[in-house]
């Protein structure tokens, strides 16, 4: 059975993503991709207190932002076209101060986006679903193992009282709430955001999660709260290849090499030391794709012998990394016309002040209980 917060769906058949290669000519005779981005300038910065649901290292990458608009001209002001912004906020991640459950670090980066970031452009809140992880951990168990033991022990006390909390705070901010059973939010934002594009819209991403650097592009950008410069900041395509001196679409494939520790995905080097970053980047630059690169090694040799043999022997535990970090764009969702229109935002001051107002009360509450109990 599968749940929606706004729409009910009916249950379809899941469909396993391909390896999709980058575009035919994409990459030129040095390895470097053909299509060239424009630069978007830095931006003035600003600073707002707030707590975080986690840290980062590489502010230096990011845009800095005011109100989420560029101070300068941005690629689509150079080309004299204006697309509507469209935001999907990753909810789960903005409800955890670290790896503490916390209400209060939800309405600090709620209230900081609101005011600073989206502003009147719409708004879709995603939630996890039910068992959403649940397909991808049984491919391999280690899959968010150390988050899934966490959530046993938290989600009955936290995320399952807190969650009516949450939702009626966005539903009176006139932000459409999605939560869909069986799946995890990323897919569900990825499905979405296909669907905008093809309406001709910019989507944004607010997520802390890497996962969705695999979906940047020129109509596809990341804005993230970044702990140490107390505020959202944009991560767009130029900030990838500059991070990462390779363009977004070889991101999935990179991460199916190298693994993603913090998810429990191991990468081959650790069956391979030898085979890095540098290796599997070089081999990418030239293939274009994990699928490409595993093709031409069973047929020829790619590179030295030792990634030649660990890309013919460990072939399989590459494509089931591809099919765990994957995220499908086959959710049965389907972007509603109301959601999509200029959010009205006359009420967010009222609604959060309220909030943040029930979480002081709680607090003074509980403090008296416990008060009352030790003295009793």
């Amino acid at each position: 059975m599968q749940m929606v917060e706004v729409v009910p769906f009916p249950a379809r058949i899941q469909v396993y993503p391909s390896l999709s290669p980058c575009p035919p000519g994409y990459w030129n005779s040095n390895g470097r991709p053909r299509i060239r981005t424009r630069l978007l300038v830095r931006m003035e910065t600003f600073s707002a207190v707030a707590s975080s649901p986690s840290s980062y290292s590489t502010s230096r990458y990011f845009d800095q932002t005011v109100g989420g608009q560029s101070a300068l001209k941005s690629l689509d002001k150079i080309h004299n076209t204006t697309k509507k912004r469209v935001f999907f906020l990753d909810v789960n991640p903005l409800c955890y101060a670290g790896s503490t459950p916390s209400l209060h670090s939800f309405g600090h980066w709620v209230s900081l986006f609101f005011n600073q970031v989206s502003l009147n452009d719409p708004v879709i809140a995603v939630f996890d679903g039910e068992r959403g992880s649940e397909h991808r951990r049984n491919l391999l168990p280690s899959y968010k193992a150390h988050r899934w033991k966490f959530l046993r022990k938290s989600s009955k006390g936290h995320v399952g009282r807190s969650h009516r909390i949450i939702s009626d705070v966005l539903s009176k901010c006139n932000v459409p709430v999605i939560r869909i059973e069986g799946h995890e939010a990323d897919d569900v934002v990825a499905t979405l955001v296909d669907q905008v594009l093809q309406k001709g819209h910019k989507a944004v991403i607010a997520s802390p999660d890497k996962d969705f650097k695999q979906l940047l592009s020129e109509d596809v950008q990341i804005v993230m709260p970044l702990v140490e410069l107390k505020r959202w900041s944009f991560y767009t395509l130029k900030h990838y290849m500059s991070q990462y001196n390779c363009d977004p679409c070889s991101d999935l494939s990179l991460r199916c090499i190298l693994g993603d520790e913090v998810d429990g995905v191991p990468g081959i080097q650790h069956v391979v030391p030898g085979f890095g970053r540098k290796t599997a980047v070089k081999l990418l630059k030239k293939h274009g794709s994990l699928e490409n690169l595993l093709n031409t090694a069973a047929v020829r040799t790619v590179g030295k012998q030792y990634a030649q043999d660990a890309l013919i022997k460990y072939g399989d535990f590459l494509r089931r990394n591809y099919e765990v970090l994957a995220l499908r764009k086959d959710v049965n969702v389907q972007i509603q016309d109301e959601w999509l229109k200029e959010r009205d935002r006359k009420n967010d001051s009222t609604i959060l002040s309220g909030f943040f107002k029930m979480l002081e009360e709680t607090k003074k509450l509980g403090y008296h209980n416990r008060h009352t109990i030790s003295n009793g």
